[in-house]
């Protein structure tokens, strides 16, 4: 397996979310991630999930599903001592990445120009709700006020419901991925010679997604709105009732509109002023809607589904979560990792990996999510410290 990252040493400061999951995607391309952790209670995800005994035991869901594969090392960075072991440490890597409000490194007398003394070449990554500056840049975010903030809870739902969150963090999620891309373009660098700080927002990751619908406005004036499960630029394209449950149909060109109309049965709408014309088909989708039902709902929404992907119509079924697991475009890709054993949970569990695959293989870390401060002393060692020193360290609560 090609791990591009291997030997890159990644100082994993963050929580919950966003941070956790760059550094997520940057450990199963085969960075050595350390999680530096506060001593007693750690990643606030560890008390989160839907299993209450885990999030008692500091091994929620929530902290499993975005960790395999990092070392947990607790430090007390308010502690003198911790400090110094901190800047050792620094000094040995390659990034560091932060989601505290902004200032907070700073604060603690380890601000990134503090940083960049001890490691010239120090890639420091923060991510944060709104950037590092503008009137908001000290406010607290989570994702829900950044999906709210950004407009995507606008535009999400339907008229009658909207504006709506999206189901999964999605803000966070992709404030995240934006943060891992950044840092593997800056090591792609092969000129660089110093380090940089990556000002990583939440709210602008969020926002840069959405380009479609901002640009209606920006370009063509257009308030982007809430339109359910239909799609803005084509009809019949958003989801259908069958005789089974509803099917997603994607008829976005003039052939698939007409070979939709075929496969139902319903050939007369090829020709119908009202539908003939992509525009037309815009102006009346609720009417094209509830006639294309009334064809759909004589059949269940698995045979329509082969019907109209044999018939070169982009379609498929509405999952649930468990169904896409199971299915064997999933499962028999690589996409969920099993680990037999887990120190601190005892049973096997299974997570997902990356939406990546490098020559046919999925990317994948070898060990299960850490225990809190579970290599704290394997790292000390490789820093130099001797186990006197260790136990001084505990000593002094730094550890």
């Amino acid at each position: 397996m090609i791990s591009p990252l291997k030997g890159i040493r990644v100082l994993d400061l963050t929580n919950v979310l966003a941070g956790p999951f760059c550094c997520h995607q940057l450990a199963h391309m085969g960075a050595d991630v350390i999680k530096v952790e506060v001593p007693g209670s750690g990643d606030l995800a560890r008390q989160l999930g839907a299993d209450a005994e885990l999030n008692q035991k500091f091994m929620g869901v929530s902290f499993l599903a975005q960790n395999p594969g990092k070392r947990s090392l607790t430090l007390n960075l308010k502690n003198a001592e911790a400090r110094e072991v901190f800047l050792k440490l620094v000094a040995s890597a390659d990034v560091l990445v932060e989601n505290f409000r902004p200032g907070v490194m700073t604060r603690l007398g380890l601000g990134y120009e503090t940083l960049k003394a001890v490691n010239p070449k120090l890639i420091y990554c923060a991510i944060s709700g709104f950037g590092q500056d503008g009137p908001l840049h000290d406010l607290p975010a989570y994702d829900q006020i950044i999906q709210g903030m950004s407009g995507v809870m606008s535009i999400t739902g339907a008229p009658e419901n909207a504006p709506y969150r999206v189901g999964y963090p999605i803000s966070d999620t992709v404030g995240g991925i934006t943060a891992a891309f950044a840092i593997t373009s800056v090591l792609a660098d092969r000129q660089r010679s110093e380090g940089c700080f990556l000002d990583i927002s939440m709210l602008e990751a969020s926002l840069a997604t959405m380009g479609w619908a901002v640009s209606n406005f920006l370009v063509a004036g257009r308030v982007p709105q809430p339109m359910g499960n239909d799609n803005v630029t084509a009809s019949p394209s958003g989801t259908f009732r069958t005789a089974s449950g509803p099917l997603n149909i994607a008829a976005n060109k003039q052939e698939q509109f007409e070979a939709v109309c075929r496969v139902v049965g319903r050939e007369e709408l090829i020709t119908d002023p009202r539908f003939a014309k992509r525009q037309a088909r815009l102006q009346y989708r609720d009417e094209l809607t509830r006639l294309l039902e009334e064809a759909l709902s004589t059949r269940p929404a698995d045979e329509w589904w082969a019907l109209l992907v044999a018939a070169g119509v982009p379609s498929g079924p509405v999952y649930q979560v468990p169904e896409v697991l199971e299915h064997p475009q999933i499962r028999d890709r690589g996409m969920i990792a099993h680990f037999d054993r887990v120190p601190g949970v005892e049973r096997p569990i299974s997570l997902l990996r990356t939406g990546i695959k490098i020559n046919h293989q999925a990317p994948s870390v070898s060990t299960p999510p850490p225990q809190l401060g579970e290599h704290t002393d394997n790292i000390l060692a490789e820093l130099g410290y001797s186990d006197e020193q260790i136990h001084s360290l505990r000593e002094e609560h730094a550890l």
